[in-house]
């Protein structure tokens, strides 16, 4: 069998970058910011939650956007469970 062997350092990466306006983007950063790795960058940019993922692979790529968009997904909704008993919770001291 013959090729050429490719060098790992010339290989090209995938990228992507996902912009999520959303209500609380400093909280929702902050949760999911620990699920980064060294090629993931989650930050707050003019109120919305910025992530740049890179990936040698496609695939790789894919199924690191897929499972941050999942995290994101569960940690909203946990920031809107917690805002919803914080209302109900200052409503019910209210005079």
């Amino acid at each position: 069998m013959t090729g050429t062997q490719s060098d790992p350092h010339e290989s090209a990466s995938r990228s992507a970058t996902i912009r999520s306006e959303l209500d609380d983007a400093a909280i929702l950063a902050a949760s999911v910011r620990p699920d980064n790795t060294p090629e993931i960058d989650t930050r707050v940019e003019d109120g919305a939650v910025v992530t740049a993922i890179e990936r040698e692979t496609t695939g790789g790529l894919r199924t690191t956007v897929d499972d941050y968009v999942v995290n994101l997904a569960v940690a909203r909704q946990v920031v809107q469970a917690g805002n919803r008993f914080a209302d109900q919770q200052s409503d019910e001291i209210q005079p």
